[in-house]
């Protein structure tokens, strides 16, 4: 995790576009940019301030490459600490493969995935989970999963696992220090008081290991399985939804063999919508593996969107829907069941009504697109979203999640050694195990392979 050496890499997306930004940092980044950069009023990079931003031309010898504008940021005070230029181009493709060669052949190298917030962090300036949230802000779909990535970019969650790990460092230090004065039996550390820290502790990590729930759903998209028996208009109501013909409708049963999948943002939540082959029995080999993967997608899914067809009357395709209707609510219990009555704009659908009146129903015509706003409302309200108000941290990235159950047992097992009146030096290591755990979460204690794992998922140039 050497960062002595000068990298470079495009910062804007790869491609055409109007203006390109590239970024440099290192020890030597302003002497190098000074030695291929003309500034308009002949002065030096060399010497200007931080924060100021400079127009020139980069040239190559004496061919102009482009005419920039250079934003200048002078360790400490840039993203990675160190001394770090913008080079605003024009977006060609060319221009920004030129900057970039002239730049490496003059003492540079490519960026590696993440390396500029690596350094960012391996310099202090961010801790480990304020730089996972950069890439969480970078990927975010939706007003949520923006709003959760940015407070956590700020420090909201860096704080609360702070806070959680100096009180736990403050008694932890106080029963080492009575272990070097075992012989005086001088006691400095309360047990009541360390009791009743640990239940603080273990309070605040269950809450925020019960917000991983929310906080993973909203950062990867609720997933919805649109589920039903064939050519009762799933792929209809897939298509009236996202309002694209994203899915192959037909009159012939089991068109659809296999999921189909889209993404819609319903006030401010990402939904993932699922269309899956009908349900029923079938000799088709290939009809039958859509059929296993419509019950693999239920499984995984948070809500379920039944389709009944209002136009079928016949008794015994009636009482073969409800059976598997109730053996859907059996087997998953914990899914919100939604049924959706299709085709009321040619059938009434009071007999549907009549025999799932103990089913949350929304009645809608697919096809002409009738009362699908209201089942969008009915989908959204499914959503608690409360967490999202409130000041507290939501969890939503799944290494924080393990370390805070593992940091959980370790605080049981200090709960338990209390109980059973153990010693202090035994208590100390579950404590200690359990410091180790927070210190994971922000990279107060890690490893080069960590790192590496968590950086390799950024995209260059960030």
């Amino acid at each position: 995790m050497i960062n002595n050496d000068n990298i470079i890499a495009l910062a804007t997306a790869s491609g055409l576009g109007a203006i390109s930004i590239i970024r440099i940092s290192g020890p030597k980044t302003i002497e190098i940019t000074d030695s291929l950069f003309e500034s308009k009023d002949g002065s030096s990079l060399l010497e200007k301030d931080s924060h100021t931003i400079i127009l020139g031309n980069i040239v190559d010898n004496s061919r102009v490459i482009d005419e920039v504008l250079v934003s200048l940021f002078v360790s400490p005070k840039s993203y990675t600490g160190e001394n770090v230029l913008e080079i605003s181009c024009h977006g060609s493709s060319y221009v920004q493969k030129e900057i970039i060669k002239l730049f490496i052949d003059n003492g540079c190298r490519a960026a590696r995935a993440g390396e500029f917030t690596l350094r960012a962090f391996l310099n202090g300036k961010i801790d480990l989970s304020q730089a996972e949230a950069v890439a969480d802000l970078i990927s975010s779909k939706s007003s949520a999963s923006h709003k959760i990535a940015l407070d956590q970019m700020r420090g909201g969650f860096k704080s609360d696992i702070k806070e959680l790990r100096q009180q736990l460092l403050d008694f932890t230090s106080l029963i080492e220090l009575e272990l070097d004065f075992t012989e005086e039996d001088v006691e400095f550390a309360n047990l009541k008081d360390l009791t009743k820290l640990i239940h603080k502790i273990k309070n605040t990590i269950s809450v925020l290991i019960d917000s991983f729930a929310t906080g993973n759903v909203i950062k990867n998209g609720i997933p919805i399985v649109i589920a039903g028996e064939p050519n009762t208009g799933k792929s209809t109501l897939l298509n009236a939804i996202l309002n694209d013909d994203r899915a192959i409708v037909s009159d012939i049963p089991g068109t659809t063999r296999d999921t189909v999948e889209d993404e819609l943002i319903l006030d401010g939540i990402n939904y993932r919508f699922i269309d899956t082959a009908g349900i029923r029995t079938t000799k088709d080999e290939i009809e039958s593996i859509g059929i296993s993967k419509t019950f693999e997608k239920i499984e995984n899914s948070t809500i379920i969107l039944y389709m009944l067809d209002c136009s079928d009357n016949n008794k015994d395709k009636i009482k073969s829907s409800k059976e598997i209707v109730n053996k859907i609510r059996k087997d998953f219990p914990d899914k919100k069941l939604f049924l959706v009555a299709n085709k009321i704009d040619i059938a009434d659908s009071k007999l549907v009504e009549s025999n799932f009146s103990d089913f949350s129903l929304c009645c809608i015509s697919a096809k002409d697109g009738t009362n699908i706003d209201e089942l969008k409302k009915d989908i959204s309200s499914c959503v608690d979203l409360n967490e999202l108000n409130t000041s507290s941290s939501i969890v939503t990235n799944s290494r924080h999640y393990d370390l805070l159950c593992k940091t959980s047992i370790e605080i049981e097992n200090v709960l338990k050694g209390i109980d059973n009146k153990i010693s202090g030096d035994l208590l100390a290591i579950d404590i200690r195990q359990a410091l180790q755990h927070l210190g994971e979460l922000t990279g107060e204690v890690t490893n080069d392979e960590v790192l590496g794992n968590i950086f390799s998922k950024f995209c260059i140039g960030k």
